[in-house]
């Protein structure tokens, strides 16, 4: 018996794949030349989402594009919209309100997060997956950037047990120092539920090394110790730790 033809086709998945990554790219770019942040980020959730479709789409049988998910990505893109019509009416009340919604949205279709997750299930363990998260690491940074995230909102997601939600939040604190928190932090500093959470926890650390006290600053030490105590750390997470450590603990001299 033949095995299921995938919903998108390889010229469909060539298609998304250049679609969201232009779409991802503009969403980057209008965060440093526009002040439209919530068309930015806009652009980069729905570049994501197209991205997903167009790397992966071969191995998906079936594709809900009437779904849950997508219906709220839409319908948080709608209210992104209307929003901005609102600002240039004068009704900003109306206007932020539209907003808060629109992130709820965003949150429940968890776009970001879920990229990063069918990355990890469906690529292999290697340079190739690690470079793709990377880039959903940077997607989630960009996001911030654009000034629409709630801080308690991305501190929840750091304090959430699926490690998608975590590794979203790491990236977006990594570029939002107003986001960051450091009680939730510790823990994926000396133990995550992979290295390359680790590796995104201890270069979260290191940017928020200098805003630390020093009670702070001793238990940040404590726990890359403890880390490289446990674990054979790979080049990559050793530097970062090791930056981490020079950064709370500057040589004499």
């Amino acid at each position: 018996m033949s095995s299921p033809q995938p919903v998108v086709s390889r010229r469909m998945r060539l298609l998304l794949t250049a679609l969201g990554l232009g779409g991802s790219a503009l969403g980057a770019v209008a965060v440093f030349t526009t002040e439209n942040g919530t068309g930015a980020a806009a652009l980069i959730v729905f570049g994501g989402v197209l991205l997903v479709l167009g790397l992966f789409g071969d191995r998906i049988d079936t594709v809900e594009f009437g779904g849950a998910n997508l219906r709220m990505r839409a319908a948080a893109a709608e209210k992104y919209r209307m929003a901005e019509e609102s600002d240039l009416r004068g009704d900003t009340g109306t206007g932020e309100r539209l907003r808060s919604e629109a992130r709820a949205l965003i949150e429940a279709a968890g776009a970001i997060a879920g990229e990063y997750r069918s990355t990890r299930r469906l690529m292999p363990a290697g340079p190739d997956r690690t470079a793709v998260l990377q880039g959903i690491v940077e997607r989630a940074r960009d996001l911030a950037r654009s000034g629409t995230s709630e801080p308690e909102q991305v501190r929840a997601w750091l304090r959430s047990s699926d490690e998608e939600r975590r590794v979203t939040a790491l990236g977006m604190m990594q570029a939002d120092p107003r986001l960051g928190d450091f009680e939730a932090l510790l823990p994926l500093v000396e133990e995550a539920a992979s290295r390359f959470e680790q590796y995104e926890a201890l270069v979260l650390a290191e940017k928020m090394a200098g805003d630390l006290g020093p009670e702070q600053r001793r238990r940040l030490a404590a726990a890359v110790r403890a880390a490289q105590a446990k674990d054979n750390f790979g080049r990559n997470r050793r530097q970062a730790a090791e930056s981490v450590l020079e950064r709370l603990e500057p040589p004499e001299g």
